[in-house]
C-alpha cells in the first residue's frame, strides 16, 4: 500500500456545495482521513443539485466532490451531537467550513473556541467575501463572486454580452487556494507546533486570478487583455472551430498569412506592427473569419502548426473527455458501480510519481460512516478513561 502525503492527517468537513468539497477531496485524495459532517436526512446541498437521480442523493454532481470521504449524518441542534463534534475536533489536525462568517461561532466551533482544546488545530475557512468589511455577511455565490470581482466584464470583444461563464471558476480557485493554505499551515506547524486559522474567498481568488490584468491597471491605467490581442480568436470552419493565439513570434501575421495562402499582411504599413494590428483589429479579425470559413478545422490546424502559429480545435467537453490524452493523463477515474450504472469520475490533476490518486473509498451514502466513527471515538474515550 503507497504511504501517501497526507497519510495520518484527520480532517473535519463541514462544508458543502463545491468551494469546501474541491478543497476536502484534495485532502482526502493523498491521504488524509476527511470526515464529512452532514445534516440528517438532508447532507450536502450539492446531494439535491441534480433533483430526481437515479442514485438518490448521490447523484453526480455530489459523487464528483466527495470520493475518499467519510460521512458522518448529524443533528448540531442537538447537544450530544454538538459533544462527538467536540470530541472530534479535539483528534483532528484540520478542521474545513464554508459557512458564512458566525455560523460557526453560534455552534461553539469557533476558532478561539477550539484553539482553547486543540492548539495544533489548522482552522480552515471559505466564504464569499471575507471575514471582515462589509460584505462578509452577503451570501457567496460563484456567479456573484464572477460579477462583483470584474472578471464577468472581461470579454474578447465589447460586442459580445455580458454572460455568466459557465464553468464555476471562483468555487474552484478558492478550494485549490484554499489547499494550499492548509498546506502551508502544517509545514509551519511542523516548525512552531502551533495551528492557525487559514481563510480564503470566492472574492479574493477572482481579484487573485487577474493579477496580470489588475497589476497593469494599477501600474499603468491601461486595460491588458489577453483575448482581444489583434491575431487571437476564435473562428469558425466549414466543419467546427479553431482557436487561434498569434504570438510569442517576431512576426507572427506573416506566418499566418502563410499558413492562410494569401498575402503578407505585415508589409502593409497599416499592419506592420501590434500597435497598427491593435488599431485595426476588427479588419484583421474579419479577413481571418473569411479565410478560415472555406476549410476544415484539421485542414487549418496542420497548416497553422505548419509555421509554428498556436491553435487548437474548439470542442466540446463530451469530446475532450473520449480524447487519448485525457485517458493517458489518468483523468477518469472508475469508483465502481450502482444500479444506476458506473462512478466514473474526473481525476486529479497533480501527478505524483510516489503518490497516484486512487479511489479508495466511493462517494459515500448520507450517513454511511456513522457506525464506524461513532464506535472508534468511543473507544478512544474509553482508553483515555
Amino acid at each position: 500500500m503507497t504511504t501517501l502525503p497526507l497519510d495520518g492527517i484527520r480532517v473535519i468537513d463541514f462544508t458543502q456545495v463545491m468551494l469546501g468539497p474541491s478543497c476536502t477531496q484534495v485532502l482526502a485524495d493523498y491521504g488524509a482521513e476527511v470526515i464529512k459532517i452532514e445534516k440528517v436526512k438532508i447532507g450536502d446541498l450539492s446531494r439535491w443539485s441534480l433533483g430526481s437521480d437515479p442514485d438518490g442523493l448521490n447523484n453526480p454532481v455530489f459523487c464528483s466532490l466527495n470520493r475518499n470521504k467519510k460521512s458522518l449524518a448529524l443533528d448540531l441542534k442537538d447537544q450530544a451531537a454538538r459533544q462527538t463534534v467536540q470530541a472530534l475536533l479535539a483528534t483532528a489536525d484540520v478542521v474545513v467550513n464554508n459557512f458564512r462568517p458566525g455560523v460557526m461561532e453560534r455552534m461553539g466551533f469557533g476558532y478561539e473556541d477550539l484553539k482553547t482544546i486543540n492548539p495544533r488545530l489548522i482552522y480552515a475557512v471559505g466564504t464569499g467575501f471575507g471575514l471582515t468589511g462589509p460584505y462578509q455577511h452577503k451570501g457567496g455565490q460563484d456567479v456573484l463572486a464572477q460579477a462583483v470581482s470584474g472578471v464577468m466584464r472581461r470579454k474578447s470583444d465589447n460586442s459580445h454580452p455580458t454572460s455568466i461563464y459557465a464553468t464555476p471558476l471562483a468555487d474552484y480557485s478558492a478550494g485549490m487556494h484554499l489547499v494550499q493554505g492548509i498546506l502551508l499551515a502544517l509545514l509551519q506547524r511542523d516548525k512552531t507546533g502551533e495551528g492557525q486559522q487559514v481563510a480564503v474567498s470566492l472574492y479574493n481568488s477572482m481579484i487573485a486570478m487577474q493579477m496580470q490584468e489588475g497589476t497593469t491597471h494599477l501600474m499603468r491605467q491601461r486595460d491588458l487583455n489577453w483575448g482581444a490581442f489583434p491575431l487571437t480568436g476564435v473562428f469558425e470552419t466549414t466543419d467546427s472551430a479553431i482557436v487561434m493565439v498569434g504570438a510569442f513570434k517576431p512576426n507572427p501575421l506573416r506566418d499566418i498569412c502563410e499558413a492562410l495562402e494569401i498575402e503578407d499582411l505585415s508589409q502593409h504599413p497599416q499592419y506592420k506592427d501590434f500597435d497598427a494590428q491593435m488599431a485595426r483589429r476588427p479588419e484583421l479579425q474579419a479577413i481571418f473569419r473569411e479565410n478560415f470559413a472555406k476549410n476544415s478545422t484539421d485542414h487549418w490546424i496542420a497548416r497553422l502548426e505548419g509555421v509554428d502559429i498556436l491553435c487548437a480545435p474548439v470542442r466540446s467537453l463530451p469530446e475532450a473527455l473520449k480524447d487519448e490524452q485525457t485517458i493517458i493523463n489518468k483523468m477518469i477515474l472508475e469508483a465502481g458501480e450502482t444500479a444506476a450504472g458506473p462512478i466514473r469520475l474526473i481525476g486529479s490533476p497533480i501527478d505524483m510519481s510516489a503518490a497516484q490518486v486512487t479511489v479508495r473509498i466511493s462517494p459515500p451514502q448520507l450517513g454511511q460512516h456513522n457506525d464506524e466513527i461513532l464506535a472508534s471515538l468511543s473507544a478512544v474515550q474509553g482508553d483515555a478513561a
